[in-house]
């Protein structure tokens, strides 16, 4: 049998598209919604933007006693974003990724906000993690600036987090998301205006220690000499860049990618701005409607970490999160071949380290995935309809189905679907994370019911679908390994839809292994695959016939 780990993982076509592609991609952050349309050069490959959008919907903004979004908030966002479907329409955009961060994951009410999106729009929105939000700032920035191999720190401060990045064109070392943007620091430490000593005293403290701890894991993964340059992204630094400039030159740049303000500038604002109304503020030439509510906390943010990272200036980017998500998705849509292209096996190294951190036998769990695709592959457009990405699920789940014997062995399914859900996968989002870990989940013992908190996490019928089915036939990949010692070569399917059988070939590695404990498992585990697909599973052992001498 070919190893999982370098024969598995679909390669992505590398032909080149001759034609323009036009994309869109949207961000739902804790203090806005942007889109950006953009045209695609696959020959280059590179984008160039062709249009943009933004709406001020303030989905940070929760309720103060139960956290959850607020009905009227999350009508406007979603009437914002039926508007900005219609803008990509129009723009001829073939697909529109949709990702949301911090504050619908912090809601509880997030993914039943989620759902109501893709009812009411059939727009499917992608919850991602703060570290996968990180890696794709990361990758957005490094479409929009040359970091010619040098060690660059990334910090992006957003409504409800602020991220902090280190790399240098190759894979980033550090991935950090902290709990403090400027939405949120507005509505639990402001209550006066102008703010008051004791409370902007306080904003600083509480900044500086949130942020100490991402500091610390950035500067530990320099090396020795490095001294890495600062790139700022999003709304809080590119507002404090276009009213340093304005008040510097009297111009508005023409862009502010690469505009670069120092410390001590930034500190002159942030004096400046304590001392304002925010009536006062919003009179700031060149400060954008709404920003001047949330501008101070989001100042003293930047003003905290850049004293805390010891750098004197920062440079500008205009490239972000919904430009990581377009090169995110020409990563893996095989658009890409240049210096990124690494970028591209993220889900699966992002897969093995946690399996290497829980001690999974990878021998094993390669076996086993191996078998799981197999019968993925020959099942499909017979049993079930399921592509590529589901396949690769199917796969992470495979690798991390033992997982939970780091836990304890009693109950190991349970304790897989807990690490696997608790992990940061990079690379997937909170709805293929949930797939993973109850793909694992039931790999043995009961099927999934209704009745199961983690089954029901899965709003989607056709999510829960995925888990039903590819979970059935995860089990028989287990089972066709019992020993773990691969006592099975390889098998064939053959499927008689007229008798609803399903026929299990089994070549077994040894010819005179007659595999019993291997049969006996897959009797056992059979049932929720036919139940499932609706047919009667034989399995027959396979055994070349010896030479015969007589």
């Amino acid at each position: 049998m070919q190893n999982l780990v370098s024969s598995s993982w679909e390669s992505v076509s590398t032909q080149p598209v001759q034609q323009h592609r036009i994309i869109a991609a949207i961000d739902m952050g804790t203090n806005s919604l942007h889109m950006v349309v953009v045209k695609i050069d696959p020959k280059l490959p590179a984008f160039s933007i062709v249009a943009k959008e933004k709406e001020t919907v303030r989905l940070g903004d929760r309720n103060i006693v139960t956290g959850e979004l607020k009905p009227e908030i999350m009508a406007k966002a979603i009437a914002a974003l039926r508007r900005f479907q219609e803008v990509a329409k129009t723009a001829n955009a073939e697909t529109l990724i949709a990702v949301a961060t911090s504050a619908v994951r912090e809601a509880p009410n997030g993914k039943e906000f989620l759902h109501q999106i893709e009812t009411e729009l059939g727009l499917n929105v992608d919850l991602i993690s703060g570290q996968e939000e990180a890696r794709r700032i990361y990758l957005g920035v490094l479409s929009g600036m040359e970091f010619h191999n040098q060690p660059h720190l990334i910090i992006d401060i957003g409504g409800g987090s602020t991220e902090l990045i280190l790399g240098d064109t190759q894979e980033p070392r550090t991935l950090t998301s902290t709990k403090v943007g400027a939405v949120r620091l507005t509505s639990e430490l402001i209550t006066t205006d102008p703010i008051s000593n004791i409370e902007f005293q306080y904003l600083q403290a509480y900044a500086r220690g949130m942020l100490e701890r991402s500091v610390e894991e950035v500067l530990a993964n320099l090396k020795f000499g490095e001294s890495p340059r600062l790139i700022g992204t999003s709304g809080t630094i590119e507002t404090i860049a276009m009213i340093q400039a304005r008040e510097k030159s009297g111009t508005v740049p023409s862009t502010l990618n690469g505009y670069e303000f120092s410390l001590k500038d930034l500190q002159e604002w942030v004096n400046r701005l304590r001392k304002m109304t925010n009536a006062e503020r919003a009179a700031i030439p060149g400060m954008p409607e709404k920003r001047s509510e949330v501008i101070l906390p989001g100042a003293v943010i930047l003003q905290e970490a850049m004293t805390l990272l010891g750098v004197e200036s920062l440079t500008t980017c205009s490239r972000a999160l919904r430009e990581g998500v377009i090169v995110d998705w020409m990563l893996s849509n095989g658009l890409i071949e240049d210096r990124l292209r690494f970028q591209s096996s993220i889900r699966q190294r992002s897969v093995l380290k946690q399996a290497t951190k829980y001690q999974v036998n990878l021998e094993y769990s390669d076996r086993v995935a191996a078998f799981a695709l197999s019968l993925f592959d020959q099942t499909q457009g017979l049993l079930h309809h399921w592509g590529s990405n589901e396949r690769r699920l199917l796969w992470a789940a495979a690798i991390l189905h033992n997982c939970g014997h780091h836990v304890s062995h009693s109950s190991h399914h349970k304790h897989s679907y807990y690490l696997i859900r608790n992990s940061e996968l990079l690379g997937y989002n909170e709805t293929e994370i949930e797939i993973i870990a109850n793909l694992a989940r039931y790999h043995r013992k009961s099927p999934p019911k209704k009745k199961h908190e983690n089954y029901r996490n899965l709003l989607s019928k056709e999510h829960r679908q995925v888990v039903s089915q590819l979970s059935a036939l995860l089990r028989l990949a287990v089972a066709l390994d019992r020993r773990q010692i691969g006592a099975i070569a390889r098998i064939k399917c053959d499927y008689y839809s007229h008798f609803q059988q399903f026929n299990l070939l089994i070549h077994p590695s040894q010819i005179d292994d007659d595999c019993a404990l291997e049969l006996w498992s897959l009797d056992v585990k059979k049932g929720v695959f036919e139940a499932e697909f609706g047919v009667k599973l034989v399995t027959h052992l396979e055994k070349e016939l010896l030479p015969n001498f007589s």
